[in-house]
């Protein structure tokens, strides 16, 4: 989980690919309009959010104990909550950085629907991971190597 541009993608494909589990991006459940509000500029409402979040959590659920990772940006607690309805135990790893970092990268990216001039709407939005919620924060300096080898030590074993 994290902002556009944290590394959810890359370090979500890697993470994948290390724990030997399927790999999703949430970006792909976006219908249409969705794609389409934001490529014009303007954030998500949760009615926008709503199909596309349960979409991702149906994944999720599919892949039972066989376990699987999908990057989603999951800023909210509800969303995070409605996420983990059907998976109790999933595991949230929050892909932190500062502003200034990420606003970097995401002006570096090419050929994505999500225009930097949202970064900011989407740190007001972060709800950061509550004492109660199975989850870690794993800080994004450094390369995608060694922000992956990070998160695996950060999950549960």
């Amino acid at each position: 989980m994290g902002v556009s541009g944290s590394g959810k993608s890359t370090v979500g494909g890697l993470l994948a690919e290390r724990l030997d589990v399927p790999y999703a991006e949430a970006d792909d459940f976006h219908p249409p309009a969705n794609i389409a509000k934001m490529s014009a500029g303007h954030p998500l409402d949760d009615e926008d959010r709503a199909p596309w979040l349960d979409a991702i959590a149906a994944w999720i659920a599919e892949r039972g104990d066989r376990g699987g990772v999908v990057s989603c940006s999951a800023l909210r607690r509800r969303y995070r909550d409605r996420l983990r309805r059907d998976t109790p135990g999933l595991f949230f790893v929050h892909l932190d950085g500062s502003e200034e970092l990420i606003a970097s990268r995401l002006a570096a990216r090419m050929q994505h629907f999500m225009p930097a001039g949202l970064l900011r709407s989407q740190f007001e939005a972060l709800e950061p991971l509550e004492s109660d919620e199975a989850g870690a924060v794993v800080a994004i300096d450094g390369g995608p190597r060694q922000i992956t080898e990070r998160a695996l030590a950060a999950l549960p074993h």
